[in-house]
């Protein structure tokens, strides 16, 4: 019995170890990974762009032919003047004054990116399709222009919005509005009307671009093998969790299953086994003479040495 207790713990602690691994397999590949890679690399890039940099001149980086339409480039800044005369012309933002910058550092490079026709691949927007390229703006700390992987500075605008104006925009289809699409460091998507001249504004960095509803459309937007859908509202992140929640409490219930049938079978063959060595051992250590009834055995009595007799035999 105390083997049999110390094999049901042992079985449960294996699967209170196995249920993590259990409930992170059931989760959806992260949509935003390959995004996530590519502002790391081209971070890099832009880095490699700035070879002895004059403060508020802006270099184009390079990106390798896998990338082709792809583009980047830096701007290094001090943070004092970034914020006292903002930078009036960078690609397509314009940056206003008050653009602060958190944690505080003394200089800082913006990156820019144009993602071009891979926009959509790495940005897929279910039920829209983009009208301009993606444009990224990122801020990172310049102390050190040969580091990689950097984390981004979280840039703000305090008084006036950061402006973004798309110089190639799709025609728009008739019968449909376009809208402002920005897309935020986690990459949550957040729209916003459009404003005269395909000009969008922003308080925070990000990627946006202007999109336009597929439903009117003839075709919907392709998007790339391989990447899941962007999560854009409250109720496809509650549909997420409860699936989450019903994976891993379905394949609780199933492991509990199987370590149930486990111990009634080892239950059932330890007292088979037993009754085998206890019949094995009154078979073996036997002094009467054996015989079956039924499917049963049972002592049975040898003949006896004397036989009895009369009390009138001895009479003379």
């Amino acid at each position: 019995m105390g083997h049999l207790r110390s094999l049901e713990m042992l079985l449960l602690v294996l699967w209170l170890v196995s249920l993590p691994q259990l409930i992170k397999a059931q989760l959806p590949a992260d949509p935003m990974s390959g995004a996530r890679a590519l502002d790391s690399l081209l971070q890099d890039y832009a880095y490699q762009a700035l070879i002895s940099p004059k403060t508020g001149v802006v270099y184009d980086g390079t990106v390798p032919s896998n990338l082709t339409g792809v583009k980047v480039s830096a701007l290094r800044l001090r943070s004092g003047s970034l914020r006292i005369r903002g930078v009036e012309s960078f690609k397509e933002f314009q940056i206003p004054v008050g653009v602060f910058e958190e944690p505080y550092v003394e200089r800082l490079v913006l990156v820019y990116h144009n993602l071009g026709n891979s926009s959509s691949h790495y940005y897929p927007l279910p039920g829209y399709t983009h009208l301009a390229s993606v444009l990224g703006l990122l801020a990172y700390d310049a102390g050190n222009l040969s580091a990689t992987n950097l984390p981004e500075l979280d840039i703000r605008a305090s008084a006036q919005p950061i402006s973004i104006k798309f110089s190639n925009v799709d025609n728009v289809p008739n019968g449909l509005v376009p809208r402002c699409v920005w897309f935020d460091i986690q990459g949550a998507a957040n729209f916003s009307n459009l404003l005269p001249g395909n000009m969008c504004s922003t308080f925070q960095q990000g990627h946006f671009s202007i999109v336009v509803e597929s439903a009117g459309l003839s075709s919907p937007p392709k998007v790339s093998p391989g990447l899941a859908p962007l999560p854009t509202g409250k109720k496809s992140k509650k549909g997420f969790k409860i699936w989450v929640f019903v994976g891993s409490v379905l394949g609780g219930l199933a492991l509990m299953a199987i370590l149930g049938f486990v111990v009634i079978w080892i239950g059932k063959y330890k007292r088979r086994k037993k009754m085998q060595q206890m019949e094995y051992a009154a078979d073996v250590g036997e002094t009467l003479h054996m015989t079956t009834l039924g499917s049963a055995k049972a002592p049975a009595a040898a003949v006896t040495r004397t036989q009895p007799s009369l009390e009138s035999e001895y009479v003379t």
